[in-house]
């Protein structure tokens, strides 16, 4: 059997942002205002500080204002969602990015509750999480969102096939789950506490790895020709999938790095100028 063909996230997520520097351009001269991205950081973790000052840099190339809040790390609950409260009642932002991780002492779920739905461009609040369950227009989770691109990108319609996603985090498992159903799959969620994991892989058409640990999913797991899409990203630029035995078995795959990383940042560009685009609708302009 050939290798698997690439699914090269990096392209599509470079065509995606272009089009979206285009449109906040046009956006900027109609209102005046540029769409603009405020992140919190709550702490100085070194993953999450590089994240945040990537996901900077990409906004500034796409003609997107960002504004940068920088957070103790021994910040409460309460200080954080005060903070956050004040960025959704701004007029001048229009979307919110809340890092994580951002302390075990700090309440994750509360604080993202306090991000305006209006303004969760990253689709991490239950309002989301809602809209993308039931298919009402509204903000998705950015990477399971980056991965249904991808998906469509390469011709995979999910309709009546079998989808095991292995994982089940509330902005990248449950959510990448919720959008293949939406799209008619049928799905499963595989976890910590599935029984006999591989067979469950073995039987999937489309794989979508989410669980963060190296090289868990191997090639002898696969269905020959499935569809492999590697979200997991551990040290070492290492994904939650064999990449070496499964590119041998599967149909299409991603690679780690280079898949779904680039697409979940192009998504998250793209639903900031969503979200002031709205937002100028909104004020009649």
């Amino acid at each position: 059997m050939a290798q698997a063909r690439l699914m090269d996230g990096t392209s599509l997520a470079r065509r995606i942002v272009e089009d979206t520097a285009k449109r906040a351009a046009d956006l900027t001269d109609r209102t005046g205002t540029a769409p603009c991205l405020a992140t919190v950081l709550v702490g100085e973790d070194p993953a999450s500080v590089t994240y945040v000052r990537m996901k900077q840099n990409r906004c500034r190339k796409a003609g997107i204002e960002s504004r940068h809040v920088t957070l103790p790390a021994a910040t409460t609950t309460e200080e954080l969602v005060a903070t956050l409260r004040a960025l959704s009642d701004d007029p001048g932002v229009h979307g919110i990015l809340l890092q994580h991780p951002m302390g075990e002492h700090i309440d994750e779920r509360a604080a993202f509750e306090a991000i305006a739905p209006g303004k969760d461009v990253d689709g991490v609040t239950f309002a989301s999480f809602a809209t993308m369950s039931f298919g009402l227009p509204g903000f998705v989770s950015c990477t399971p969102g980056g991965i249904m691109r991808l998906l469509d990108e390469y011709g995979v319609d999910p309709s009546g096939k079998r989808a095991v996603v292995v994982g089940r985090s509330a902005i990248l498992g449950k959510p990448a789950g919720m959008l293949l159903l939406a799209r008619d799959a049928t799905v499963t969620y595989c976890h910590s506490r599935t029984r006999d994991l591989s067979s469950v892989i073995g039987e999937a058409d489309i794989v979508v790895a989410a669980v963060g640990r190296p090289r868990l999913i191997r090639g002898e797991d696969l269905k020959p020709g499935a569809v492999v899409v590697d979200a997991g990203y551990n040290p070492g630029n290492v994904g939650d999938v064999d990449f070496d035995s499964a590119v041998q078995r599967a149909g299409l795959i991603t690679p780690v790095p280079g898949g779904v990383g680039p697409m979940t940042i192009a998504t998250l560009l793209e639903q900031t100028v969503d979200a002031a685009a709205a937002a100028a609708r909104g004020s009649g302009v």
